[in-house]
This record gives structure tokens, sequence and C-alpha cells, in this order.
């Protein structure tokens, strides 16, 4: 394996990022992480000439809670964030918070972002309202609208049955300008999120730039263009994924064509599991144990990959635990730019990223968190799982046509998992290292006092409010 050492970091001048956040993508839902029922190229390309990170986690297993993490830095809990905001929330990401794109701007970078935002759909939550100079895209999942599954599924039976979901818009900056989303627009959507984000990056201008590509795909419902709609040969979500990566494609050409491929770092990730019920519509998260919704390793573990011509080394594997929460902190140091006044969770991963030999995770515990309970506390090796209810198939493949079937729901036992050896999380090693339990037990009651558990039902003491729609704000017109 190739390795870096701590001058190759420094950096005449501050470098380009582009995060390419993708919708409920499997760990193994692409070739570099094991896929061989469609062809990946680019992500392919991606790898081999970049950096794959095989222990790269999300703060929740859920798309709201996810993405306000990777944008604060903090854990979503921390922040005031749980679960899926939709169009009847009142809650966004506060003001007070501070983002990649405000960390970015205070160094004069030109900030965009393109596709699914999901942090709050009322003017003063969005993009442009928290340090992006622009915004195109979807405010919220692409399956909260009038054609929502279960509203299809009613409807099979009573055709006049109503919907509990608003049209689904399109934004530009704070202005809807598609006000009823119809399947043939959700059709485009990763074409037009991706075209917009190569005309970004093609600007002539001297600033830095960051940029945002959040697809909503592979999030169902799955909609892709005529251009690759049956190229896979495996269904639908093999097309959407070939469109995907078709994207990142065109993105590390556009960056190369302007001539930035050794000042340009490039992170593609997810911002949670596959959502396994939805069976042929979905992905899949193999070896790893559930999906969308746990926090087992399957849904808040991901496939993701750096690149960077030049400075992360080509061809080369990470194994060492990180997080998307490390993103800003480290995106801070590699733009010389100053971290947030308030605190934060993540941490600089520069020697991961440029595969210093002596690189550790600087993570000596992270907490797992999913719609207010402390479900687990893992470090580098070992996972503590506490009791909690949770969903899961049970073994039954899921769903077809678009449609899901319903979960079952289990009891997680108390159980420590050594995750370098039992990466499927099967066999419990509690007995055999009592130590290690109880490291982790009391790194979870240090989490519990400060972020609160609805498991023990402890209130946190530092824990920040989400934004809050006031008296007088402007509110987004949707269409019910």
């Amino acid at each position: 394996m190739c390795c870096c050492q701590v001058g190759a970091w420094a950096q005449e001048t501050p470098p380009n990022v582009v995060i390419i956040f993708i919708d409920d993508m499997g760990y193994a839902d692409i070739g570099p992480f094991g896929d061989t029922g469609y062809p990946t190229p680019n992500l392919d390309r991606m790898a081999a000439e970049g950096r794959k990170f095989t222990d790269f986690c999300v703060s929740s297993a859920v798309c709201s809670a996810s993405r306000s993490a990777l944008m604060t830095g903090c854990y979503h809990k921390r922040i005031g964030i749980s679960g899926a905001l939709g169009p009847k929330s009142t809650i966004g990401l506060n003001a007070n918070e501070t983002t990649i794109a405000e960390v970015c701007r205070s160094k004069g970078y030109r900030t965009a972002v393109y596709g699914k935002w999901h942090l709050g759909h009322h003017p003063k939550f969005l993009p442009t309202n928290h340090g992006f100079d622009e915004y195109y895209g979807i405010p919220y999942s692409n399956d909260m609208w009038p054609l929502h599954p279960q509203t299809v599924a009613k409807r099979r039976i009573n055709p006049d049955a109503p919907s509990n979901w608003a049209e689904l818009p399109m934004i530009q900056d704070t202005k809807i300008v598609i006000d009823r989303m119809a399947p043939a627009d959700q059709e485009q959507m990763t074409k037009q999120f991706t075209e917009r984000a190569v005309e970004f990056i093609r600007r002539d201008s001297d600033q830095p730039f960051f940029l945002y590509l959040p697809h909503p795909m592979v999030h169902v419902p799955l909609f892709v263009s005529d251009e690759f709609r049956g190229k896979s040969g495996r269904g639908l979500f093999g097309d959407v994924v070939m469109e995907v990566d078709w994207s990142v494609g065109q993105i590390l050409d556009a960056i190369e064509d302007i001539g930035a491929e050794r000042n340009t770092l490039v992170v593609f990730t997810s911002d949670n599991g596959p959502w396994l019920s939805y069976g042929t519509h979905a992905g899949k998260a193999t070896p790893l144990r559930e999906g969308k919704g746990t926090m087992f390793e399957g849904g808040y573990r991901e496939p993701t990959l750096m690149w960077w011509k030049g400075k992360i080394p080509a061809g080369t594997t990470c194994d060492t635990f990180a997080s998307t929460i490390d993103l800003l902190p480290t995106i801070a140091a590699l733009a010389d730019a100053d971290l947030p006044d308030h605190k934060i969770d993540g941490h600089d991963i520069r020697p991961l990223m440029f595969g210093d030999r002596d690189a550790k995770t600087p993570h000596e515990s992270f907490a797992c968190f999913y719609k207010g309970e402390l479900e687990a506390v893992r470090n580098e090796r070992f996972k503590l799982v506490f009791p909690h209810k949770y969903r899961t198939l049970n073994g039954h493949p899921g769903g077809t046509a678009g449609l899901p079937i319903a979960y079952q729901q289990k009891m997680a036992e108390r159980a420590l998992y050594d995750l370098d050896n039992d990466i499927g999380e099967t066999t419990d090693v509690s007995e055999e290292f009592p130590g290690v339990v109880a490291e982790l037990e009391a790194a979870a009651a240090r989490y519990r006092n400060e972020l609160g558990d609805k498991l023990t039902k402890t209130k946190g003491t530092e824990i920040r409010p989400a934004g809050k729609l006031e008296p007088g704000d402007e509110q987004l017109p949707l269409v019910w």
C-alpha cells in the first residue's frame, strides 16, 4: 500500500472539493465493493485512481439525520435533527450551525448544491441560507409525493383514495420552479443535476469551489433517463446505478478538462444503507447485517471512495474507521479555514486520506444513534450493541415492482461484536473481552449524558436545538 508523509499535505492553493452523496446505496452496490451484476466503470476508475474506504460510516441510518451530520461535522443528535423531515415538518437546520459550505465560503470558495437537500424545506432552512451560493433540487425524498407507494397500493383497491403527501416541488435557490413534479421530471433528475454540476465546475473563475451533489437516486421510486433504461440487463435498479456511475464520470472528466485534477478532492459516499423492504428496487449490503433504518453495519457503513490525483495514493484501500462527520474538519484543514466556535464531533482525517503509514482512527469511540436511541457504541475493532427493537426482513428477499413488504420487529440482545473478524455481527464475544465491554459502556454513559438516550430515558446536557419555523417566517407554498 502506498504511503504518504505529513509533508505531502502542504497546499499552495486551497483545493476544490466535490461531495457526491447517493441516497440509500448499499455497501455492495458498486463494482469496487463487490457488485458484478452491472458495470460501474467510472466508480471503478475512481477506486483505481484513488482510495477505497471500507469502514466509513454515517451518523444515523436515515436521511435527514445523516445529512445534518455530514453538513455540520456533528452527531445529528447534538443538533436536534432526527429521522426524515417531510412536507409537514416545521423544523430544519438551525442558522447557528456551521456547514461545510460556510467553512468554504469563509475562504472565498464558490459553493453550490444540486439534488436532494432534506434539512428543512421552508426558505430559512434551504441551502442558500446555509452558505451555498446556489441551489437547484428537491427539498426532501422523491417518494414524498402523491405517488407514494402506500398511496399507489391504496388506489389499486380504491382509485379515489386520498394521498397524505403534497406535490413534490423542484426548487431554485428559495423559489419553486416546478410545483408538481411528474414521473417524467424525475426521470431527468440525475442527468439535470449532473449537467448543472458540470457547468458549475467549468465556469471561468479564479475562485476555488465546493460542489455538493446529493443525488435523489437510488431512493425509491426509481427513475432513469431513456439513455440508461434497460442498459444494465439487471432491472431498473441496475439501470439507475449505471446512470449514477455515468454522473461520476462526468464530474471527473470535467475536473480533468479544466486541469484541476491535482487540486480537487472528490468524495463519493451515501446517506445510509439499502431500503431492503423494496426488494428488487433496493440495493444490498452484503456481507453486512441488515440495512437502512437500523444501526447494524448494513444501515450506516457506506461504500466510500476518495479521489485526488497526486495527493491520495492510487489504487489503495483504507480499512480504518472514519465517518462523514470528519469531512467538515478535514476540509477546513485543507482550506486553512477556522473550525466552528461551537463543539463538533468530527476530526481531521487527512492522515487516512493521504495514506500516512502511522495513521489511526481519530475516534476513540463512536455513538450509533437511531431515532433518539443509543443502539450501539463502537471503536476501531469492537461494537457493543444494547438491547433494542429493530426492523428486519428475517431473510425474506423483499418486495417487487417498486412496492415494499412489511418488516418484522425483533429484539436485539446485548452483544459485543468483533468487527475485524465478524463484519456480519453474528457472534457475541463479550465474555472473551470484558475489558472492552467496560470501556464501551463507559463511552456510552458519556454519550447519554451529553446527547441523551430514549432507551434509558436520559436527557442530554449538550443538545442544541434544530431551527424552527417561527410566526412571520416565509413558508414554501406547497401544493396539497
